[in-house]
């Protein structure tokens, strides 16, 4: 075997491996980041190739459906994000979005800081969630937390609960998905790198899932193209480092 043959093999072994460790869910920019993070140099094109012969193709998002349901007589705040996904300091500006499962996650480090799943999509799960984020030390005072116009986030329990601790709120314009397109990125992807590969017979299965995907994979795994291929939690140390 050729040296080149030989190297390529090698890379062929190593993307696998990335690929099945990704869940997969990496395609080839994914898969070659990683691979350079380890210290193995190799292109973006190499990678693409190897997975073409491999027939390795990262899993393929749905169609995407509207879920927002806005309330009767909602709680005006303004748009304070206005599409500026990004933050300085962790615990300043944060997003969220409500299936039955409740989120909330930190612009700065893309970190998934408190969430909730419940069989009821009442406005106590949204509460639930950014109650256990700040209970963790992951919501900063004055803090911003952006959404949707859904009806949990503009009733007056949510604004109430959220003006009682300091934080503001903020609210993108109806029927426009791109104005909290952070929060609707985590769902798009817990959905289809989790919720679509398996069939739960039961909530508490559903739950721990969704528990293993969250704290396990998508925090400290899973490297984000935003992050400069850092995991949430790479990037959370990072700034700490760099704080002290």
């Amino acid at each position: 075997m050729s040296p080149t043959a030989a190297r390529r093999q090698e890379l062929a072994g190593q993307v696998a491996r990335v690929f099945a460790d990704s869940r997969r869910t990496y395609g080839c920019r994914r898969v070659a980041a990683q691979l350079n993070r380890e210290g193995i140099a190799v292109s973006v094109g190499t990678v693409a190739d190897i997975m073409r012969s491999l027939r390795l193709q990262a899993i393929q998002p749905r169609a995407w459906r509207k879920t927002t349901v806005p309330g009767e007589q909602p709680v005006e705040s303004p748009d304070l994000i206005a599409r500026d996904f990004d933050a300085d300091t962790p615990g300043t500006r944060l997003v969220g979005d409500i299936t039955y499962l409740a989120t909330v996650i930190d612009l700065a480090t893309r970190m998934v800081i408190g969430w909730q799943i419940a069989d009821h999509m009442r406005t106590s799960l949204v509460i639930d969630a950014l109650d256990a984020a700040a209970r963790a030390g992951h919501v900063a005072d004055e803090a911003v937390f952006h959404s949707d116009r859904g009806t949990q986030y503009t009733s007056d329990a949510f604004t109430t609960w959220c003006t009682a601790r300091g934080i503001t709120t903020s609210l993108g314009r109806t029927g426009v998905c791109w104005d909290n397109a952070a929060a609707e990125s985590f769902f798009a992807s817990l959905k289809n790198e989790c919720y679509h590969q398996t069939t739960f017979t039961t909530r508490a299965a559903a739950r721990l899932a969704v528990a293993d995907y969250i704290e396990v994979f998508y925090n400290r795994q899973r490297i984000h193209s935003t992050l400069e291929y850092k995991t949430p939690a790479e990037a959370l140390a990072a700034y700490y480092d760099t704080a002290t």
